[in-house]
């Protein structure tokens, strides 16, 4: 062998050893803890179940069979029997909204999402023991919405000194009473409306006590500065009971009510056992939008905590029907409900939608849209040809929140812009708010149909927090059967898609060796009970980065 040769033969013997080193550590690695006997779902289409799987650190080591896992254990392994149990990634709420309640507040005892005009005044009589300085809070539907005799005199007359908040289900207007507009800060009657926003008045120029859209936004962080830090922190460790208890793992803030400043601030102080992604949700002035909230708090000011991307409100929904007048119904006789997101009006003009965009390519930062109508839909996709096209948008991960006017025209155009329609179950039975019509669902909502397409479709709550209840409603979907997924896919929305959607899915999603170890272990098989039985699941042992973060004890280890 001559001497080039033996050279050769060494420097490849020294590349393949250096390649093999990592490997080799990794099988000799001892996991810290391992799972086994288990039926894990992860999220992964080439691997979509195995038994069991080993933790490291916090990140998983390997996944396979028990046998295999176990064969990996060392002396000061931790090993827990699953016993046949249900795992899955740790849900990944895409979309959620962390209030805050002023102090001392109480919530009105409605009974229904849609209550009278009578049940409201029930409701608040019984609440009369409260103190004069708490909030009376309460929920109201297409009902009392639409009855324009129910709004600021009507309930100073049941409550004249309680401050009194109505809220839309939706989130979208509300109804307050004379103490709450002084206690909220609104007792100019020439307050001018915010851009996207609307203060209503009377024909003499008195305001009625009903706030819509970027109006609604400015009363949300006056309520949520009222309670003190100690008192914000009680209410978020709640939360964040109820997360880990359901196995939600990480949760994405629509920063709505608390600024990002304070939002990190209160979630490193309470602190937060989850992940947590606040996404900018900037309010607006006459003068125009917030453009520069949170730009200057840190990306990632903890290991838990990340802030990124800014969302606007395109338009309102077809409960409100943004700001059509409250006596217009939100369905007209004859009409199906595919007419509210068919005519929804906006919030803001194409070219605003423009500026949103430039200012996107300009700071880095993901769009997310909230696009609950058609024309919304279509002025943000034109707004996005207008400035970059294809060549630009397509792996900028622009979102769009809920995405229910999405009609089959429009379908192809998302998916050239590589658009992420993220979507929440709770609102496919919201149709049934507004009683028998002629067609419930034609067009709207699509669901099946975007991923048919090959569609990013990723899932939050905006609602009820319950990811089990909003499985059950994915997957038979009460407003369009055909447009219902099955429940794998539904929890691939809620982890893997969910991640994809804040560009983590390197990091998490899907139970795969060398991402983070976030699981839960739950109560019942997910995949196999009667659907009406999902919303009563829960997690019985729930895995934040390979730390226990909520354990039952219904796990022997």
């Amino acid at each position: 062998m001559t001497r080039t040769n033996i050279l050769a033969g060494i420097s490849l013997l020294f590349l393949v050893s250096n390649l093999l080193a990592p490997r080799l550590a990794a099988q000799q690695q001892q996991p810290d803890l391992i799972l086994l006997n288990g039926q894990i779902f992860t999220s992964d289409v080439a691997h979509p179940y195995v038994q069991a799987l080993a933790i490291s650190g916090e990140r998983i080591l390997a996944t396979g069979d028990s046998a295999k896992i176990k064969a990996l254990a060392g002396p000061h392994t931790r090993q827990i029997d699953l016993a046949g149990r249900t795992v899955i990634p740790g849900i990944n709420d895409a979309h959620d909204h962390i209030d805050l309640d002023p102090s001392h507040a109480v919530h009105l005892n409605l009974n229904t999402p849609d209550p009278t005009w009578s049940q409201l005044k029930d409701a608040i009589a019984a609440a009369a023991k409260a103190p004069k300085e708490a909030f009376l809070l309460g929920d109201i539907g297409p009902i009392i919405f639409h009855d324009t005799a129910v709004a600021r005199k009507a309930l100073d007359q049941v409550a004249p000194e309680n401050p009194v908040i109505l809220t839309t289900l939706t989130g979208h207007a509300a109804l307050l009473n004379s103490v709450a507009l002084a206690r909220a800060g609104m007792r100019d009657d020439d307050q001018p409306d915010p851009l996207g926003g609307r203060y209503e008045r009377s024909a003499d120029g008195k305001l009625t006590g009903v706030l819509r859209e970027y109006a609604v936004l400015q009363l949300s962080r006056k309520l949520a500065l009222m309670p003190s830090d100690a008192e914000a922190i009680t209410q978020l460790r709640d939360l964040f009971a109820r997360c880990v208890k359901f196995g939600v793992t990480s949760l994405q803030d629509m920063s709505d009510a608390l600024p990002p400043d304070r939002a990190v601030k209160l979630f490193e102080a309470a602190p937060t056992p989850i992940r947590i992604r606040i996404m900018r949700m900037p309010g607006t002035t006459p003068a125009g939008r917030d453009t520069l909230e949170g730009l200057s708090v840190p990306r990632h000011p903890s290991p838990l905590i990340t802030v990124s991307g800014t969302k606007w409100m395109l338009d309102g929904v077809p409960l409100e029907n943004t700001f059509t007048p409250r006596e217009t119904p939100s369905v007209p006789a004859g009409e199906s409900l595919d007419y509210g997101a068919r005519h929804l009006p906006l919030t803001f003009s194409e070219k605003e939608m423009q500026a949103m965009l430039r200012e996107s390519l300009a700071n880095g930062d993901q769009m997310m849209f909230h696009v609950s109508g058609y024309l919304s839909a279509a002025a943000m996709l034109n707004a996005m040809q207008a400035t970059g096209r294809k060549q630009v948008w397509d792996g900028k991960r622009v979102r769009f929140e809920h995405g229910d006017g999405l009609f089959p025209d429009l379908i192809p155009r998302v998916k050239d812009f590589g658009i992420i329609v993220v979507q929440n179950p709770t609102h496919f039975d919201v149709g049934l708010l507004f009683g028998p019509t002629p067609v419930t669902y034609k067009n709207v909502q699509p669901f099946r149909s975007l991923l048919a397409a090959g569609i990013p479709l990723a899932l939050g709550s905006d609602g009820p927090l319950n990811p089990y209840l909003n499985i059950m409603l994915a997957s038979i979907d009460p407003g369009r059967p055909t447009e219902a997924i099955t429940r794998e896919q539904a929890v691939t929305a809620y982890t893997l898609t969910s991640a994809y959607a804040e560009f983590a899915e390197k990091d998490k999603g899907s139970l795969e060796a060398g991402k983070l170890a976030d699981l839960a272990v739950l109560s019942q098989n997910i995949f196999q009970v009667p659907a009406a039985e999902l919303p009563k699941t829960e997690s019985v042992l729930t895995i934040v980065g390979g730390k226990i973060v909520f354990d039952s004890g219904a796990l022997a280890h």
